[in-house]
């Protein structure tokens, strides 16, 4: 009897979290656009491998993203789309289907973004808007300069433990996508912001007042409390703390291979988008690499 699409679908998810070690958040997201087609399939009659072998045309799946088109952005459909290409790959690999079916329908074109940053006069802003006195601006102070020195992505910066960190050399060990493991270093002016918030030689290096690790939406009502404090007028994610320190980098000259590497991109492609961003200003602005010298 050939398979039901439920067993295979739950097999693929759990290929995707055991051999692909995605985040938790991105396969929640791939589980929901895996739920989602296999809704679309039984509307579309397809109940078994050989339903979808023998019945399966580009216009079942035009059909599919032309129904999420009008709430849903490029970039979503576009993951929706990579999701079932990758479904119908590994029903292949698994020998379920005989030819791949997933390379009639391309992928919607993206609108190409710059990212936003900060430049360096708002950066110094935002990082004088604490107040180190209390206890709250010393760990706002450190969060926001450990951000800025490393780069790493919010998510690495609430996981980070004190024992991940090296004060005495400048370094520390992240842990990002694909739970791939990377050193990066840490500025002097960080370690310093670090070094007067600690009181303890392990467990989470940013937590709450009760005593608990930040969360990331936590540390985006923060830094949006900063950038006002700080007169910046622009809306910025913690993510945009990051474009910041990589666009601030390339302005100073560092190649985009280090870049890529500090950032912990699997793709130079991705990297490659800070070229875009005009650096004419900022290059007279800074003039030393960052973090790998002082501000």
């Amino acid at each position: 009897m050939d398979p039901a699409f439920e067993p295979l679908f739950q097999q693929f998810l759990q290929h995707l979290r055991v051999e692909k070690r995605l985040s938790a958040h991105t396969l929640r997201a791939y589980t929901g656009d895996v739920k989602d087609w296999a809704s679309e399939l039984k509307t579309q009659g397809f109940h078994t491998v050989a339903d979808l072998e023998a019945g399966l045309k580009p216009h079942h799946l035009r059909s599919f993203l032309a129904k999420r088109m009008p709430s849903m952005e490029k970039s979503s459909l576009a993951r929706r789309l990579s999701v079932v290409r990758h479904f119908l790959k590994w029903l292949k690999v698994k020998g379920h289907l005989q030819r791949d079916l997933a390379v009639w329908v391309p992928s919607p074109r993206l609108d190409r973004k710059l990212p936003r940053f900060l430049k360096i006069d708002e950066m110094d802003s935002l990082l004088s808007a604490p107040d180190p006195t209390t206890w709250a601006g010393k760990r706002d102070r450190a969060l926001l300069e450990f951000l800025y020195s490393t780069g790493v992505r919010v998510s690495e910066a609430v996981a980070a433990n004190w024992e991940d960190l090296d004060l005495d050399d400048g370094w520390i060990r992240v842990v990002g996508k694909g739970q791939k493991e990377r050193r990066i270093p840490v500025g002097q002016v960080a370690i310093q912001a670090l070094k007067e918030l600690q009181t303890e030689s392990e467990g989470p290096v940013f937590k709450n007042r009760m005593g608990t690790r930040l969360t990331t939406r936590s540390v985006a009502r923060i830094l949006a409390k900063y950038l006002v404090k700080a007169e910046v007028v622009k809306t910025l994610s913690p993510h945009g703390v990051r474009h910041s320190y990589a666009t601030h980098l390339l302005a100073s000259g560092a190649d985009l291979r280090t870049i890529q590497e500090l950032l912990g991109h699997s793709k130079l492609t991705t990297t490659q988008r800070y070229t875009h961003v005009d650096l004419g200003a900022l290059l007279d602005e800074y003039q030393n690499a960052h973090p790998l010298k002082n501000k």
